[in-house]
């Protein structure tokens, strides 16, 4: 069997010479390895941010990450899926802020409010702070490719928890909940569907929020009321 065999173990200090293996404090210390995957992705948020969803190509990730394109696809089958696994990072970064809301103490009511204002708030700010993410997402959402298929079944799965919650205690009286759920997205539409959102990037931020406020308004009245 070769010296350096892999199979074969040594007690620490067992052979002068040899790698030893570490344990306690400075075991713990050793960095964990960045998968490929997530390397990948790490590559291809640089090149989003800097050359937008056009100037990114996996021949170029795959040269900074070292290897070839084709390599790259065992991880990613197209580009856009690559794409997409990066919006998706930000995407579930939203899901848990909402996620949070739809899980908080506070009355069912106030939570739609929240609910629709951060799922807004999340949005704009993207385009104005990371356009070429929001631009990822808006083409995913457009397309219907999976990730976006995925986000909307998360979007629609926390508010019909929160709708339920409404019931249960008694401050909703929707009689079709399935009904309410799509009136709530569809009456807030224009304030929380990215292609909207692009739509209206030049009106002021404190009409969009007037506008939205009356719509959340005449959402709860609705629910309150059980016109649903």
């Amino acid at each position: 069997m070769a010296p350096d065999d892999p199979e074969r173990t040594e007690s620490a200090g067992a052979r002068p010479g040899r790698a030893q293996r570490l344990s306690g404090p400075a075991a713990r210390a050793r960095p964990t390895p960045v998968s490929t995957d997530a390397r990948l992705l790490a590559i291809a948020s640089d090149h989003l941010a800097r050359l937008g969803p056009k100037g990114v190509t996996v021949v170029a990730v795959a040269a900074e990450a070292g290897m070839t394109h084709a390599n790259v696809y065992r991880y990613f089958p197209s580009k856009d899926a690559l794409l997409d696994a990066v919006a998706g990072r930000w995407l579930r970064d939203v899901e848990t802020r909402l996620a949070g809301i739809a899980d908080a103490p506070d009355p069912a009511e106030d939570k739609i409010e929240r609910f629709l204002i951060a799922l807004s708030l999340a949005q704009r700010e993207a385009l104005a702070g990371e356009p070429n993410v929001f631009s990822v997402h808006l083409d995913a959402t457009v397309a219907s490719r999976p990730i976006a298929r995925r986000h909307r079944v998360r979007l629609r799965t926390l508010v019909e928890r929160v709708v339920e919650e409404g019931i249960a205690s008694g401050a909703f009286v929707a009689r079709d909940r399935e009904r309410a759920i799509a009136c709530i997205f569809d009456a807030s539409y224009r304030f929380t569907h990215p292609l909207a959102i692009q739509q209206d990037a030049d009106v002021p931020r404190d009409l969009l929020e007037a506008r939205l406020g009356a719509v959340i308004q005449a959402i709860q009245r609705m629910l309150r009321s059980g016109a649903f």
